[in-house]
């Protein structure tokens, strides 16, 4: 029988347990926060060059051993062998671009004012917790970690439970490129435990991904301690079809978008918004390429959609498929569970989809795509808003002009033209609406963890 004393390791193909780990005590939990404090202390005096020397370190021993990384990440999580490998070497590029970039990102800026000199810097803000999900078990706390490392910050991950060997392997990385001890640790406990660490004087600020539940309580929780935090929520992200499309890019991409990481992706394209007169051929080109995609076994090189993440999954989307078709929903293909071992759901098209149904409106976290007819482009934008979402988004065009008004009247942290929504260090990265707020990535994902300090040196004489 399960122990709630243990966090466990479970192959989501086969529904073997693979290893278990003992959940932190609350006197190992202090330890490692007096650990993370102690070692900011002199890790915030570090040089920028001295820290990235130590990041491109982390980098190249992740991109050393993927095989291993990627490896785990398919094994814990279910998530296809390739995209396993590319999450590994997208990790290894963030490092690589704090390392070169974080220094110009945090650059003292001179400001006239009344002063003989006045300046703006940008210092540590000292101990983040991250809380991160299971989806993009390494992606996720990368993407946090080069730019709040190269900051001068240390930090404290609590991971999903459901991934405690890519938590540990994360730490791991950083352990092994030199990084001080303490600079980042990894503490094992179950999402209720999240709140004490959050209470604990030595947290300077928190960041999240994961559901806007789960959100909520991050926020209000870190809220009442006037801590700053970081949202990134879910989402049910708008796949925008116009009637000018290239509808061979739009499906190929569409079906990827969809299906990449069994959809299991905050930013996956959830909702299929095209316009009535190419909607026929646009869905039946989609249903023929998600018929075509090979399902199963996630370390077979040619597999395209794995096994959800846990058997719970299994479930909400099939309540989900069964409400929606209650209310009117079609299913063109899938709309099931996989009998035998495994948690695995058919990849899966709706169509005659509503707003208000649970295909159009909740975040549906797996193979699912819904197709929604638009009679026309403002209609389009209309449904696109119509959710309390606003992560990703992309519109489908060939007139490119047009797209660039319609991206203003569009409510997401992301609009791509004639491409699927990605994360990429060069651009911030986040949403609006219940999505979260706040953003990674680029420039303006270093300066969320820093002290925006003003610095004025006076009096300024004629």
């Amino acid at each position: 029988m399960p122990s709630e004393k243990f966090q466990y390791s479970i192959n989501p193909a086969t529904e073997e347990t693979l290893a278990s780990f003992e959940i932190d005590t609350d006197e190992q939990i202090q330890k490692a926060l007096e650990k993370a404090d102690r070692t900011f202390r002199d890790w915030r005096r570090e040089s920028f060059s001295k820290r990235a020397d130590l990041i491109k370190q982390a980098a190249r021993y992740l991109r050393r051993d993927k095989d291993r990384f990627a490896g785990i990440m398919t094994a814990e999580m279910g998530k296809p062998i390739v995209e396993s490998e590319a999450e590994v070497e997208k990790c290894a590029w963030n490092l690589d671009y704090y390392a070169e970039h974080a220094e110009s990102h945090l650059k003292t800026e001179t400001r006239d004012s009344n002063a003989t000199e006045s300046y703006v810097q940008y210092t540590p803000l000292g101990v983040v917790l991250a809380i991160m999900p299971w989806n993009y078990p390494l992606w996720q706390v990368f993407r946090f970690a080069a730019p709040a490392l190269m900051a001068g910050n240390t930090a404290i991950l609590k991971h999903a439970s459901n991934v405690p060997q890519c938590a540990l392997a994360i730490e791991e990385v950083f352990r092994e490129a030199g990084l001080p001890e303490g600079c980042f640790q990894t503490v094992l406990v179950p999402g209720a435990g999240a709140q004490k660490i959050i209470e604990n004087p030595v947290i300077a600020a928190v960041t999240i991904t994961g559901s806007e539940t789960a959100g909520s309580i991050v926020a209000s929780n870190a809220g009442r301690m006037l801590k700053k935090t970081v949202m990134e929520l879910g989402g049910s992200d708008p796949f925008i079809v116009l009637e000018d499309a290239d509808l061979d890019l739009a499906v190929e991409a569409g079906v990827f978008a969809r299906y990449q990481n069994t959809g299991q992706s905050c930013i996956a394209a959830k909702r299929f918004i095209v316009a009535d007169s190419v909607f026929e051929q646009y869905q039946e080109r989609f249903v023929a390429a998600v018929n075509a995609l090979q399902t199963g076994d996630p370390m077979d090189r040619a597999t395209r959609v794995g096994p959800l993440a846990r058997p719970e999954f299994v479930d909400d989307l099939e309540r989900q498929v069964r409400d929606s078709v209650s209310r009117g929903a079609k299913i063109l293909t899938g709309g099931q569970s996989n009998p035998g071992k495994g948690y695995f759901f058919q990849p899966t098209v709706l169509t005659d989809v509503q707003p208000d149904m649970p295909a159009g409106c909740e975040e549906v976290f797996g193979p699912v795509a819904a197709m929604i007819r638009a009679k026309n482009m403002e209609d389009a934008i209309r449904i696109a808003n119509r959710t309390p979402y606003g992560l990703g988004s992309s519109v489908w065009t060939t007139d490119t002009g047009l797209a660039k008004k319609l991206a203003r009247d569009i409510e997401a942290g992301q609009v791509f033209v004639n491409g699927i929504v990605a994360s990429d260090p060069r651009l911030p990265f986040g949403g609006v609406k219940q999505s979260g707020y706040g953003r990674e990535l680029s420039e303006f994902g270093i300066r969320e963890f820093v002290n925006i300090q003003t610095v004025w040196i006076g009096p300024k004489r004629q």
